[in-house]
Protein backbone atom coordinates (compact mmCIF):
# COMPACT_ATOMS: atom_id res chain seq x y z
CA UNK A 1 0.00 0.00 0.00
CA UNK A 2 1.53 3.37 -0.97
CA UNK A 3 1.39 6.47 1.16
CA UNK A 4 -0.92 8.11 -1.43
CA UNK A 5 -3.39 5.24 -1.39
CA UNK A 6 -6.69 6.46 0.18
CA UNK A 7 -7.31 2.99 1.50
CA UNK A 8 -3.94 3.06 3.29
CA UNK A 9 -4.69 6.36 4.95
CA UNK A 10 -8.05 5.15 6.24
CA UNK A 11 -6.48 1.91 7.46
CA UNK A 12 -3.77 3.74 9.40
CA UNK A 13 -6.34 5.95 11.09
CA UNK A 14 -8.39 2.95 12.12
CA UNK A 15 -5.31 1.13 13.44
CA UNK A 16 -4.28 4.08 15.60
CA UNK A 17 -7.69 4.18 17.32
CA UNK A 18 -7.90 0.56 18.51
CA UNK A 19 -6.05 -1.33 21.32
CA UNK A 20 -2.65 -2.91 20.53
CA UNK A 21 -3.77 -6.54 20.59
CA UNK A 22 -6.75 -5.85 18.34
CA UNK A 23 -4.50 -3.73 16.13
CA UNK A 24 -2.38 -6.78 15.26
CA UNK A 25 -5.32 -8.58 13.77
CA UNK A 26 -6.67 -5.57 11.90
CA UNK A 27 -3.22 -4.77 10.52
CA UNK A 28 -2.76 -8.31 9.33
CA UNK A 29 -6.10 -8.29 7.54
CA UNK A 30 -5.39 -4.95 5.91
CA UNK A 31 -1.86 -5.75 4.77
CA UNK A 32 -2.64 -9.32 3.85
CA UNK A 33 -4.93 -8.21 1.09
CA UNK A 34 -1.97 -6.58 -0.69
CA UNK A 35 0.78 -9.22 -0.19
CA UNK A 36 1.49 -12.82 -0.97
CA UNK A 37 0.76 -15.31 1.80
CA UNK A 38 4.40 -15.99 2.78
CA UNK A 39 5.37 -12.35 3.21
CA UNK A 40 2.05 -11.65 4.89
CA UNK A 41 2.63 -14.44 7.47
CA UNK A 42 6.12 -13.26 8.40
CA UNK A 43 4.98 -9.65 8.81
CA UNK A 44 2.08 -10.71 11.04
CA UNK A 45 4.41 -12.69 13.28
CA UNK A 46 6.97 -9.86 13.52
CA UNK A 47 4.38 -7.14 14.06
CA UNK A 48 2.55 -9.16 16.69
CA UNK A 49 5.76 -9.88 18.60
CA UNK A 50 6.74 -6.19 18.69
CA UNK A 51 3.35 -5.01 19.92
CA UNK A 52 3.08 -7.71 22.59
CA UNK A 53 6.60 -6.88 23.82
CA UNK A 54 5.74 -3.19 24.01
CA UNK A 55 2.47 -3.86 25.80
CA UNK A 56 4.19 -6.04 28.42
CA UNK A 57 7.33 -3.96 28.90
CA UNK A 58 5.96 -0.43 29.19
CA UNK A 59 3.66 -1.00 32.20
CA UNK A 60 6.41 -2.94 33.96
CA UNK A 61 8.89 -0.10 33.43
CA UNK A 62 6.38 2.45 34.72
CA UNK A 63 5.63 0.31 37.77
CA UNK A 64 9.33 -0.09 38.51
CA UNK A 65 9.92 3.67 38.25
CA UNK A 66 6.93 4.33 40.51
CA UNK A 67 8.23 1.86 43.11
CA UNK A 68 11.65 3.53 43.12
CA UNK A 69 10.20 7.02 43.53
CA UNK A 70 7.97 6.05 46.47
CA UNK A 71 10.05 6.31 49.67
CA UNK A 72 9.29 3.61 52.26
CA UNK A 73 7.61 4.78 55.43
CA UNK A 74 9.94 4.80 58.48
CA UNK A 75 9.54 1.99 60.99
CA UNK A 76 9.77 4.36 63.95
CA UNK A 77 7.36 7.08 65.12
CA UNK A 78 8.68 10.35 66.50
CA UNK A 79 6.63 11.48 69.48
CA UNK A 80 8.83 13.28 72.01
CA UNK A 81 11.18 16.17 71.37
CA UNK A 82 14.87 16.40 72.23
CA UNK A 83 13.84 18.38 75.29
CA UNK A 84 11.43 15.61 76.33
CA UNK A 85 14.17 12.97 76.06
CA UNK A 86 16.66 15.11 77.94
CA UNK A 87 14.18 15.77 80.75
CA UNK A 88 12.74 12.27 80.88
CA UNK A 89 15.72 10.00 80.18
CA UNK A 90 19.14 11.65 80.00
CA UNK A 91 19.02 13.94 83.03
CA UNK A 92 17.50 11.48 85.55
CA UNK A 93 19.74 8.65 84.37
CA UNK A 94 22.90 10.75 84.65
CA UNK A 95 21.84 12.06 88.07
CA UNK A 96 21.27 8.51 89.29
CA UNK A 97 24.73 7.41 88.16
CA UNK A 98 26.41 10.44 89.71
CA UNK A 99 24.56 9.95 93.01
CA UNK A 100 25.37 6.24 93.12
CA UNK A 101 28.98 6.94 94.14
CA UNK A 102 29.47 9.93 96.44
CA UNK A 103 30.95 11.04 99.74
CA UNK A 104 28.38 12.98 101.75
CA UNK A 105 29.61 15.05 104.67
CA UNK A 106 27.00 16.27 107.17
CA UNK A 107 26.81 17.12 110.88
CA UNK A 108 25.98 13.50 111.48
CA UNK A 109 29.21 12.34 109.90
CA UNK A 110 30.51 11.04 106.58
CA UNK A 111 28.44 8.81 104.34
CA UNK A 112 30.19 6.79 101.65
CA UNK A 113 27.47 6.19 99.07
CA UNK A 114 28.03 3.33 96.62
CA UNK A 115 26.25 0.27 95.19
CA UNK A 116 26.59 -2.58 97.70
CA UNK A 117 24.02 -5.25 96.96
CA UNK A 118 23.23 -7.08 93.73
CA UNK A 119 19.98 -5.12 93.55
CA UNK A 120 21.92 -1.85 93.85
CA UNK A 121 24.12 -2.81 90.92
CA UNK A 122 21.08 -3.88 88.86
CA UNK A 123 19.43 -0.50 89.40
CA UNK A 124 22.58 1.39 88.46
CA UNK A 125 22.97 -0.78 85.37
CA UNK A 126 19.42 -0.02 84.23
CA UNK A 127 20.16 3.70 84.36
CA UNK A 128 23.42 3.23 82.45
CA UNK A 129 21.60 1.39 79.66
CA UNK A 130 19.01 4.18 79.47
CA UNK A 131 21.77 6.79 79.26
CA UNK A 132 23.60 4.90 76.51
CA UNK A 133 20.49 4.37 74.38
CA UNK A 134 19.06 7.88 74.83
CA UNK A 135 21.49 9.46 72.29
CA UNK A 136 20.12 7.10 69.65
CA UNK A 137 16.72 8.67 70.23
CA UNK A 138 18.22 12.16 70.15
CA UNK A 139 19.91 11.48 66.80
CA UNK A 140 16.81 10.20 65.00
CA UNK A 141 16.26 12.15 61.79
CA UNK A 142 13.36 14.56 62.02
CA UNK A 143 13.22 14.93 65.81
CA UNK A 144 12.78 18.56 66.82
CA UNK A 145 14.38 20.35 69.74
CA UNK A 146 11.06 21.36 71.31
CA UNK A 147 7.34 21.65 70.60
CA UNK A 148 6.19 24.60 68.45
CA UNK A 149 5.89 27.72 70.57
CA UNK A 150 7.80 26.28 73.53
CA UNK A 151 10.09 28.80 75.20
CA UNK A 152 13.27 28.65 77.25
CA UNK A 153 12.69 28.20 80.97
CA UNK A 154 15.60 30.55 81.73
CA UNK A 155 15.75 33.30 79.08
CA UNK A 156 19.08 35.08 78.99
CA UNK A 157 20.83 32.08 80.48
CA UNK A 158 19.76 29.40 78.01
CA UNK A 159 19.23 29.70 74.28
CA UNK A 160 15.67 29.40 73.05
CA UNK A 161 14.49 26.24 71.23
CA UNK A 162 14.44 28.03 67.88
CA UNK A 163 18.05 29.11 68.30
CA UNK A 164 19.15 25.64 69.35
CA UNK A 165 17.32 24.12 66.38
CA UNK A 166 19.08 26.50 64.01
CA UNK A 167 22.50 25.60 65.41
CA UNK A 168 21.74 21.88 65.26
CA UNK A 169 20.43 22.02 61.68
CA UNK A 170 23.45 24.03 60.58
CA UNK A 171 25.96 21.48 61.86
CA UNK A 172 24.33 18.11 62.38
CA UNK A 173 27.67 16.29 62.18
CA UNK A 174 28.83 17.94 65.41
CA UNK A 175 25.54 17.05 67.10
CA UNK A 176 26.07 13.39 66.16
CA UNK A 177 29.64 13.59 67.47
CA UNK A 178 28.47 15.00 70.81
CA UNK A 179 25.78 12.33 71.14
CA UNK A 180 28.36 9.60 70.49
CA UNK A 181 30.61 11.12 73.16
CA UNK A 182 27.81 10.74 75.71
CA UNK A 183 27.34 7.13 74.64
CA UNK A 184 31.06 6.46 75.02
CA UNK A 185 30.99 7.87 78.56
CA UNK A 186 27.94 5.76 79.36
CA UNK A 187 29.71 2.65 78.06
CA UNK A 188 32.56 3.32 80.48
CA UNK A 189 30.04 3.38 83.30
CA UNK A 190 28.44 0.16 82.07
CA UNK A 191 31.80 -1.59 81.95
CA UNK A 192 32.58 -0.52 85.51
CA UNK A 193 29.12 -1.63 86.67
CA UNK A 194 29.50 -5.07 85.11
CA UNK A 195 32.80 -5.41 86.96
CA UNK A 196 31.29 -3.90 90.15
CA UNK A 197 34.12 -1.41 90.13
CA UNK A 198 33.15 1.53 92.34
CA UNK A 199 36.18 3.64 91.43
CA UNK A 200 35.64 2.94 87.74
CA UNK A 201 32.00 4.03 88.06
CA UNK A 202 33.10 7.24 89.77
CA UNK A 203 35.59 7.99 86.98
CA UNK A 204 32.92 7.27 84.38
CA UNK A 205 30.73 9.83 86.13
CA UNK A 206 33.36 12.48 85.42
CA UNK A 207 33.39 11.46 81.74
CA UNK A 208 29.59 11.72 81.60
CA UNK A 209 29.73 15.19 83.14
CA UNK A 210 32.29 16.32 80.57
CA UNK A 211 30.24 14.91 77.66
CA UNK A 212 27.11 16.67 78.89
CA UNK A 213 28.87 19.97 79.39
CA UNK A 214 30.53 19.94 75.96
CA UNK A 215 27.12 19.48 74.36
CA UNK A 216 25.54 22.20 76.47
CA UNK A 217 28.32 24.65 75.65
CA UNK A 218 27.43 24.43 71.98
CA UNK A 219 23.65 24.15 72.06
CA UNK A 220 22.37 25.52 75.36
CA UNK A 221 24.33 28.46 76.77
CA UNK A 222 24.74 31.83 75.06
CA UNK A 223 28.22 32.73 73.91
CA UNK A 224 29.13 34.81 76.99
CA UNK A 225 28.03 32.08 79.40
CA UNK A 226 29.90 29.50 77.33
CA UNK A 227 33.11 31.50 77.70
CA UNK A 228 32.68 31.67 81.47
CA UNK A 229 32.06 27.93 81.68
CA UNK A 230 35.10 27.18 79.54
CA UNK A 231 37.09 29.06 82.15
CA UNK A 232 35.83 26.62 84.77
CA UNK A 233 32.83 28.50 86.11
CA UNK A 234 30.56 25.48 86.50
CA UNK A 235 29.33 21.99 85.68
CA UNK A 236 26.00 20.38 84.87
CA UNK A 237 26.63 17.78 87.56
CA UNK A 238 24.43 18.32 90.58
CA UNK A 239 25.77 17.94 94.07
CA UNK A 240 24.40 14.85 95.81
CA UNK A 241 22.03 15.44 98.70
Amino acid sequence: MGSGDPFARVALRLLSSIPPFCRVRAWCVCVGSCMNSKTFSWLCVAGGALIVAAACTTPQTAATASAKSAAPAPDFRLTGTIKDIMDGVVDPSADYLWDSVATIVTKKGIEERRPRTDEDWKNVRRRAIALIEAPNLLMMEGRKVAKPGEKSENPGIELGPEQIQEILDGDRATFIQRAHALQDAGLKALDAIDRKDVDGLSNAGEAIDEACEQCHLKYWYPADAAERLKAGAGSVRKQPS
